[in-house]
């Protein structure tokens, strides 16, 4: 099950209607995250309903800069959206604060996106994906990123953000998973907290705000980490929205962006899977837009 984009916005109204403040990644042992500048939300501007009018303009998924005009997601995050379509980064730490703003005005979709580049709250750029992906369980090549090589404003020219480190060719197999597993784990993102029962069934409130959450190795496979999320061990995790958000691991002092949300279990309880950035496969897509170690 992926953290698909279209199940993010089916719960967009659970969200608005919750009383839960927003927030990002799971609420329990999860802190924001406002030092982590080089996060940012996913933003998109699209027709919703095909009459070739903007309707919806909202975050949907999560990422990282690596460089000052690459920002690194999943490419289910930047797939299958609808002719037209206008993608944006922003740095800011609380986008749904200001979206809620610019409704609570009565602005258009189209108003709204206009007023964050304008305001310096998001940058447009050009969304690139991985040609093999949806690929296979062995190697699904979820990996994309929104490119600002080609537009006149990126991202380090609104705001102050070190790019986030990513990880040397097999890094991460070099380690073994008992280094991995020794080491500090951290996912940040701008998604949703886990599932919450009520009268309706399951919602997950909150979103829109950079927070980040400590999690637990728990195996590695040839593309992919599994990330333990159990809160009684003092984890916290990723839900809807942070796909393509980051998954770094402390390593010798440094901090690394060691892979990428990509999914996990449905109530966002328990595991995250995340897509590895030292593949040899991620690491042929990034190439073209990122100096590699």
């Amino acid at each position: 099950m992926r953290k698909k984009i279209l199940t993010v916005l089916a719960i967009g109204a659970a969200m608005c209607a919750s009383t839960v403040p927003a927030a990002a990644i799971n609420s329990y042992n999860a802190t924001p995250a406002p030092e982590r500048t080089e996060v940012g939300a996913f933003m998109a501007l699209w027709d919703n309903t095909g009459d070739g009018v903007p309707d919806r303009f909202d975050w949907v998924c999560s990422g990282t800069m690596v460089d000052r005009d690459t920002y690194l997601t999943a490419a289910h995050c930047t797939d299958d959206w609808p002719a037209g379509t206008k993608f944006y980064v922003s740095l800011d730490q609380d986008v749904q604060t200001l979206l809620d703003n610019a409704a609570a005005q009565g602005l258009t979709p189209a108003q709204t996106a206009a007023s964050f580049v304008t305001n310096h709250h998001a940058v447009e750029g050009d969304t690139h994906q991985d040609p093999a992906y949806p690929g296979t369980s062995a190697d699904a090549h979820d990996i994309g990123v929104i490119d600002f090589a080609n537009r006149a404003t990126d991202p380090a020219d609104v705001w102050s953000f070190t790019p986030a480190t990513l990880p040397s060719a097999g890094q991460l197999d070099k380690l073994g998973s008992r280094a991995l597993d020794a080491a500090s784990w951290l996912v940040v993102g701008y998604g949703t907290q886990e599932a919450v029962n009520g009268p309706g069934g399951q919602t997950h409130p909150g979103g829109g705000v950079r927070m980040k959450a400590p999690v637990d190795f728990d195996a590695l496979n040839k593309t992919w980490v599994r990330l333990a999320m159990t809160a009684p061990q003092g984890n916290g995790g990723a839900c809807y929205g942070d796909s393509g958000g980051p998954n770094f691991v402390t390593l010798n002092g440094k901090r690394v962006l060691a892979a990428t949300t990509i999914t996990g279990d449905t109530p966002c309880y328990a595991t995250n899977v995340v897509y590895r950035t030292d593949t040899q496969s991620a690491r042929s897509f990034l190439a073209p837009y990122v100096k590699l170690p």
